[in-house]
């Protein structure tokens, strides 16, 4: 009988493989009537009769897969379905919990749990289930199309839910009106709508440094003098943008083979293209003659100067409706800075969890460490000029560390 069982088995996976369900639920019936206790006919002709909306019949062809079959999660949660459409709450939540008891985490069961809390109007409950599920579950633009619009909508719950959450928590304080940025990114952290932002190096991370989005410019002796100097070096840009528009080249240049990850988009392209000054260290003689008051205005600041990554200094040029995507930088041992010269409205600047907004000579410094992206949703180019210089919270000695540590690198590298 057994060679008879395995062949009827054969048979039906191979009609409902075919598409001939009627067949395939034939054999699986054949099956179970040799053989009561066969687990996995019991499994299939429970979703035969659910398919057919003979629930009765499937909860109780499934409620007897799952105790023949306890370590396959999905057959709880086709358990739970058909308990659902029977209206056995109780029942239903019985079977989602054996399907998480035999894997913790497999989502659809986690989803399905929180549509359960949904529907008793346990919105809290369904919002921090759902919060789970969207932790384990993969990106949005891999969720299998028949659980696409459940995850969707717990998407939306938990953001629904995080906005409640940190309307109380404001309220609580009193609103937002005179916290400061490190208190506002406290509530959204506590809230759920944000993550913390660490400092990510792509090369040296000096560690202990504070993670700071934006620095006073007013600690900073150089930056009035910069400032004054903004229609002059404008005057020089756009005399660039005339005259030298092909020395502007794409910022972004991976070379064939190479990873682009989210550079894609904007690889080789003239939608972020930049004039250097100085790059990694190596001044651009014909670029500075050419913009003899940028130049000088950047002798008068202390740019970091870091083996073969600073100094750098460059017209950056972001062309209309372009978003330079989320990206960390290569040490917080320097910070970065903007002099805005051209902004159109709609542009924004965003370091962590806070966002700027261009203002013509109005400097910006930062650590670029923090993950930060910027977007130009005009219809008119924007150009900053973009310099480095030393994080000034380390001291000299400091400096002479990073300085020594990355010519070591450079050496070994090429070693």
């Amino acid at each position: 009988m057994t060679a008879q069982i395995d062949a009827w088995v054969a048979q039906a996976e191979k009609a409902a493989g075919d598409g001939h369900w009627a067949e395939a639920e034939r054999l699986w019936g054949e099956v179970a009537k040799a053989a009561p206790d066969h687990g996995l006919a019991l499994h299939r002709l429970g979703i035969h009769a659910f398919q057919r909306g003979a629930f009765i019949e499937a909860e109780h062809a499934l409620a007897r897969a799952c105790t023949l079959i306890p370590q396959d999660p999905m057959i709880a949660l086709m358990l739970a379905n058909a308990r659902r459409e029977l209206g056995q709450v109780e029942g239903e939540f019985a079977a989602l919990q054996l399907a998480l008891a035999a894997d913790a985490y497999f989502y659809p069961a986690l989803l399905a749990k929180g549509a359960l809390y949904e529907r008793q109007g346990r919105l809290k409950l369904a919002a921090v289930t759902y919060r789970n599920v969207l932790k384990i579950a993969p990106p949005e633009a891999h969720w299998p199309p028949s659980l696409a619009p459940g995850l969707a909508r717990a998407a939306k719950l938990v953001r629904d839910y995080q906005e409640a959450y940190a309307i109380t928590l404001f309220e609580a304080v009193g609103g937002v009106g005179g916290l400061s940025g490190q208190w506002q990114e406290a509530i959204s952290i506590m809230s759920g709508q944000t993550k913390p932002y660490h400092s990510d190096c792509n090369q040296l991370h000096v560690p202990r440094l504070p993670a700071i989005p934006f620095y006073d410019p007013k600690d900073f002796s150089w930056v009035a003098s910069l400032e004054a100097q903004t229609e002059a070096i404008t005057e020089e840009l756009k005399a660039a943008l005339h005259s030298q528009q092909e020395a502007f080249q794409p910022y972004i240049a991976y070379q064939p083979g190479d990873p682009v990850n989210q550079w894609a988009e904007l690889n080789h392209s003239q939608r972020w293209s930049s004039l250097s000054l100085w790059r990694g260290g190596v001044r651009d003689e014909a670029n500075l003659a050419a913009c003899p008051k940028t130049a000088a205005a950047l002798e008068n600041v202390e740019m970091a100067e870091i083996g073969g990554l600073c100094p750098n200094a460059m017209f950056s040029a972001l062309a209309p409706h372009t978003e330079i995507p989320p990206h960390h930088g290569e040490t917080n041992a320097r910070l970065v800075v903007h002099l805005p010269l051209v902004v159109p409205d709609k542009c924004l600047y965003r370091v962590g969890f806070e966002q700027r907004r261009w203002e013509v000579g109005k400097v910006l410094i930062f650590d670029d460490t923090l993950e930060h992206m910027a977007r130009n949703d005009s219809d008119e180019l924007r150009v900053v000029l973009i310099f480095d210089v030393w994080n000034p919270l380390l001291s000299k000695e400091e400096r002479a560390l990073v300085q020594t540590l990355t010519e070591a690198a450079r050496q070994f590298a090429v070693e």
